[in-house]
């Protein structure tokens, strides 16, 4: 523990921090800082808060019966044990679980945001120890992007072409003459990346991009303070994608020989958007009706994005929703008619507002990273699948184009995730996890998916550990120096697996002989001998350690899709044609009946639950579901619960007032929140953060059903994928009611540890 100043890093940003007085820890932000993160505020009062996992727990009902499927997770009390007994009980159950079944049967997908370290990062933690032990069945893709990370590379050959190489905020000052932000250009996501940003230059600039903004969003608060707001019905951008693209065409406004020369497909596009192929001109008039902005809007934006360099941005959330290709296909179309694709500041971007790597202007440098090995097994789930996984096995699913079949799954292990953020319906998902034989998590803190296992094993945080910390697209790599003890009896993850490894076996193979310190030696100086071999020079360890921090040297690599105007034949796309496929042969023959082969607008197939659409948007007070304990997201709390926002007309016909305790429910679920009014949401519309701690209590208006007593809108959305092409998460949107809470307020219970009792 040490109480002067040292560098650290998170997800949201380089921080200072010191240990005080008692026991806790101190924080400021990154002297050079200009934008520092807000959710810095949450960070002291997470360090030492009451729900902290102190020992190794075990659900009772587990320790006293031996495994099998139970409903008790999430309800019965833990017993305390000692680490060996613990490590113990795990060690056999996975021994048992691989020779029975085949290592197929353990699920270890982890979703990967516990730490910002590169070496203390759990899932890559948990996944080495698994493939040292043979193997595991895993996850695929994300929740942020998973729709976008399937169909990308059938459109423009790759991911990285897209999200990789976004073009700078500087590259868009010098370049561009209008914005078109689909989802809007919201700054509250802009402190947030995977592994850290030191310097958030990106969020001073999204607020103020320099250029004009025409923000297409049903909430003012995605509009920059002088961007042009387009308040669409929810879920109907598609249609004014492709009203635009009439414009474009029928005004002869679009590039023909940009399409011709880098595109193919474009004549059955176009065939679609005059109606030809299904009787339905895409015309401004259309989309009007649907998505309830006037028609000659729609037609004067399509003529500003031809009369000079458009950004065509698509928010990574309109692809959490159904049919979520679509939107960000149509506007890969829009780019390409407007011929600007590669041209610095114009084309499509795909996430600026969602996270502070799109737009910076880091170097695209390869990080220290942890191998994970190798996995013998073939077997995984797209990522948001895990219920249907669990209470499936062996049914078939669609994806991609394949037909795959759902294992058995005996034995889940979680590292660094919490799938009751997440994940939908988490009703359903509390069905999935009564499922397995074991499930086993590491935490810091007493979440639920912690209070739905029965195995707990409390995991340190990154202030009392030693890591190298830098994100995507970040300017320096920061030496996270340990600042606090360990809590309680809290080890690292990698500390657990290697024990854990040693009862199986395979501790040389998972620690190659090396310490925590020793690997953080290892990993940068191998990724100095890298740099130097590239011309890069940077000092040794030691030296590194003591300066805390090291600006990463700058690389000049010109974006693919530009490397690819420039010449298309010398530099074409990894897609069948070589070129920006906007009618894909490949997915069309797919016979996706819910992602055709083109950009096409399908409308939603749930449109039952109420008449409000509610939004589950990312909060503005943490990240995710960490730091809900914290002060930032304490104080954003309306009585102890998360705040919803209605539009004042909404509220009034509910009889509904500011601070009201209101019930949201629909027929998967319900869940308390306290009211916010405000006219910068669209009427019709509400709007509730996801992150507060899932916390079922018995629903007094239902005999038998729960209601999330704090306000998670995960109780409330539906588990169905964006399509059969990508199976990705749709927990965007859902249809809601809202009514007044006038029964007796249940405590939230959330920020409390469960029952506990020693052995």
């Amino acid at each position: 523990m040490t109480d002067r100043w040292v560098p650290t890093t998170s997800h949201w940003g380089a921080y200072q921090a010191a240990a005080d007085s008692d026991g806790g820890v101190r924080v400021a932000p990154h002297p050079d800082d200009p934008v520092p993160s807000p959710l810095l505020g949450n960070v002291a009062g997470s360090a030492r808060h009451a729900t902290r996992v102190a020992r190794p727990a075990i659900r009772r009902g587990w320790l006293e019966s031996g495994p099998g499927p139970s409903a008790g997770r999430g309800a019965e009390e833990f017993v305390e044990v000692d680490w060996d007994t613990a490590l113990d009980l795990v060690a056999a159950q996975l021994d048992r679980v691989r020779n029975e079944s085949g290592n197929e049967s353990i699920f270890g997908g982890s979703y990967g945001w516990s730490s910002a370290g590169r070496f203390h990062h759990a899932q890559s933690q948990l996944h080495r120890f698994l493939n040292t032990i043979g193997g595991y069945t895993a996850s695929k893709h994300n929740y942020s992007f998973g729709t976008s990370q399937v169909l990308l590379p059938h459109v423009v050959g790759s991911i990285s072409s897209v999200l990789g190489y976004a073009d700078s905020w500087e590259t868009i000052r010098e370049n561009t003459d209008l914005i078109v932000a689909f989802g809007g250009l919201s700054t509250k996501n802009l402190s947030v990346t995977p592994g850290g940003v030191t310097l958030h230059t990106g969020a001073a600039s999204a607020a103020d991009p320099g250029v004009q903004v025409a923000a297409v969003s049903p909430l003012g608060a995605d509009v920059p303070a002088r961007g042009r707001w387009y308040s669409i019905a929810p879920g109907t951008d598609v249609a004014v994608q492709l009203a635009l693209a009439h414009t474009l065409l029928a005004e002869d406004l679009h590039d023909t020989a940009f399409l011709e020369r880098y595109c193919t497909g474009f004549d059955v596009v176009a065939a679609y958007l005059r109606g030809e192929s299904d009787g339905v001109a895409k015309t401004p008039e259309w989309a009007a009706e649907i998505c309830e902005i006037p028609a000659d809007d729609i037609r004067e934006l399509a003529r500003e994005m031809a009369a000079g360099r458009t950004l065509v941005n698509v928010t990574w959330s309109l692809q959490r929703t159904e049919h979520g290709e679509q939107p960000v296909w149509a506007g890969i179309l829009l780019a390409a008619m407007l011929g600007q694709i590669g041209l610095p500041g114009g084309g499509f971007g795909h996430g600026y507002g969602s996270m502070a790597e799109m737009g910076d202007s880091g170097p695209l440098l390869k990080l220290p990273t942890l191998s994970q090995g190798a996995n013998p097994v073939r077997e995984f789930i797209p990522v948001a699948r895990i219920a249907d996984l669990l209470l499936s096995p062996g049914q078939t699913y669609r994806y991609n184009g394949q037909t795959r079949t759902y294992p058995d799954i005996r034995f889940v292990y979680w590292a660094g995730g919490n799938p009751f953020h997440h994940h939908q319906d988490l009703t359903r998902l509390r069905r999935a996890f009564a499922r397995p034989e074991t499930v086993v998590v590491h935490e810091t803190h007493w979440t639920a998916t912690a209070r739905h296992a029965d195995v707990v094993l409390p995991a340190t945080t990154t202030l009392e550990r030693e890591d190298l910390g830098a994100g995507r697209r970040d300017t320096h790599l920061t030496a996270m120096h340990r600042v606090l003890d360990p809590h309680a009896e809290a080890r690292d993850d990698y500390l657990i697996f290697a024990a854990l490894a040693d009862r199986l076996g395979a501790r040389q193979a998972f620690t190659e002989g090396r310490s925590p310190r020793g690997w953080l030696e290892h990993l940068y100086e191998t990724w100095r001998e890298s740099l130097r071999e590239r011309g890069h020079q940077v000092p040794d360890f030691d030296r590194f350690w003591e300066l805390g921090r090291l600006e990463l040297p700058a690389v000049d690599e010109q974006p693919p899709l530009r490397r690819f105007r420039q010449d298309p034949e010398a530099n074409p796309l990894h897609t069948p044609s070589g070129r920006i496929e906007l009618f894909s042969a490949t997915v069309d023959g797919f016979g996706h009946p819910d992602c055709p082969g083109h950009p096409v607008w399908l409308r939603p197939r749930r449109t039952t639950g109420g008449p409000l659409h509610l939004i589950a948007n990312q909060p503005p007070t943490r990240l995710h579901s960490q730091g809900d304990v914290g002060a930032t997201s304490l104080e954003s709390k309306v009585d102890g619960r998360e705040p919803i926002t209605l539009h004042p007309a909404d509220a009034a016909a509910r009889g509904i007032a500011e601070g009201t305790v209101v019930r949201i429910f629909n027929d998967r679920g319900a869940c308390l929140a306290g009211a916010r009014l405000s006219e910068r949401v669209r009427p019709g519309v509400v709007v509730l953060p996801t992150g507060a701690w899932f916390d079922p209590q018995p629903d007094p208006k239902r005999d038998g059903a729960t209601m999330c007593a704090h306000g998670n809108p995960n109780a409330l959305t539906d588990d169905l994928p964006s399509s059969e092409l990508s199976q990705g998460c749709a927990g965007q949107h859902a249809r809601v009611d809202v009514e007044r809470y006038d029964g007796p307020l249940p405590p939230v219970t959330t920020r409390t540890p469960p029952p506990l009792r020693p052995a």
